[in-house]
């Protein structure tokens, strides 16, 4: 019997087995993907493209009440209990200062490299009530965000999306005089060139099909935005930092998905010289892959209380 997956955060709803039984009931069309494994399990191949979306799809229309949820082909199809893992852990980051967790849309957040699946404001919003902004430099994927947005129309009050017109800009234009944040949040691109990701997604499939694949299936590619960009991880999240400097005042807490473990160290040191008041990271565990999530602050720990005022 399979147990719960420990490792994800104590809120989040993927924690038991998944039902197929449930799932396939919200999309049928999954059921054709299903199988039972080796181990007497009843699960998915997850190196198909096509099955992964479809079990999203059915994820967030059973959990989140998200309707007729999809993405283009090239685009990269998101792990549905990680990315909600993220959210929750920024819950507990923005309770700290509360008796419990800040919830409803005076709580804002923004969400910097969005992408098509607009998967993180669904499921804040969704989890906790939360209004947010979602960027991204990519106008197709926006346009497709939208196009999930418009099949629910509840959502519109809550989600919007603005477009970040200068690839090297974080949150400069995006950014208003007097906009105010709870929090930030990011997955940034994590290798350094289009040829690094192609790599890495040779051997992600080889792992999960165990096999001797050549070329990387397209649901792992995703757009060059979403997977690369000059100076990979470390250079993108060193940008943002030196950016967050000059909107302090603006968002209670900055946070950032770290993959490599050892950029922390350049990173934190960063955070220092740039003086916050504040820095944590927090580790997150899905399966056998670990990241972390990198979180600062400009506003000192007596001032943060007011921010919810």
């Amino acid at each position: 019997m399979t147990t719960e997956k420990s490792s994800l955060h104590t809120r989040n709803l993927h924690r038991n087995p998944y039902d197929f039984d449930q799932l396939i009931s919200c999309v049928p069309e999954l059921k054709q993907y299903v199988f039972i494994n080796a181990y007497q399990t009843v699960t998915i191949n997850f190196s198909l493209p096509k099955a992964v979306k479809l079990l999203n799809k059915a994820l967030l229309l059973h959990f989140y009440n998200i309707k007729n949820w999809d993405i283009p082909e090239v685009n990269l199809c998101p792990p549905i209990p990680g990315r909600a893992d993220y959210v929750h852990y920024i819950a507990d980051l923005l309770s700290e200062q509360q008796s419990e967790i800040p919830s409803g849309i005076s709580i804002s957040g923004l969400d910097v490299g969005v992408g098509a699946n607009l998967v993180y404001p669904l499921i804040a919003h969704r989890s906790y009530g939360w209004k947010m902004l979602g960027t991204d430099i990519n106008k197709d994927s926006l346009e497709n965000a939208q196009r999930i947005l418009d099949h629910n129309p509840d959502l519109s009050f809550a989600i919007q999306l603005k477009q970040q017109l200068k690839p090297n800009n974080i949150f400069k234009n995006i950014i208003g005089v007097g906009d105010r944040f709870t929090f930030s949040m990011c997955n940034p691109p994590f290798h350094d060139s289009e040829e690094s990701a192609l790599k890495g997604n040779v051997r992600k499939t080889k792992n999960l099909n165990r096999s001797k694949v050549q070329k990387p299936l397209l649901n792992f590619g995703g757009q060059q935005s979403e997977l690369w960009c000059e100076g990979g991880e470390l250079a993108f999240i060193t940008n943002m930092i030196n950016e967050s400097a000059l909107y302090g005042s603006q968002i209670l807490w900055f946070t950032c998905l770290v993959s490599k473990k050892d950029n922390l160290h350049k990173l934190t040191r960063l955070l220092k010289k740039v003086k916050v008041a504040d820095f944590k990271t927090v580790d997150m565990a899905q399966g056998q892959k670990i990241s972390r999530i990198l979180a600062w602050t400009f506003i000192p720990q007596q001032d943060r209380k007011d921010w919810f005022l």
